[in-house]
């Protein structure tokens, strides 16, 4: 699955402490998540959308491959 979580976290001036802080989870896992190498939950990419005040489907979407 590929995402626009970094773009969003960078338009923001966010680091990924910053994300992760907000979101509940460890630096580890937003890095994780941004990098492809771990999809989150259905739970955790809600709880991203709506921190972003946009759709889940706007930030992760299948890789195409």
């Amino acid at each position: 699955m590929k995402n626009r979580l970094k773009v969003l976290r960078a338009e923001r001036d966010w680091s990924q402490a910053d994300l992760a802080e907000r979101i509940r989870v460890s630096r580890q896992a937003v890095n994780a998540i941004e990098t492809g190498k771990h999809d989150p939950s259905l739970a955790l990419a809600f709880r991203i959308a709506r921190l972003f005040e946009t759709h889940a489907e706007d930030i992760f979407f299948a890789d195409e491959e």
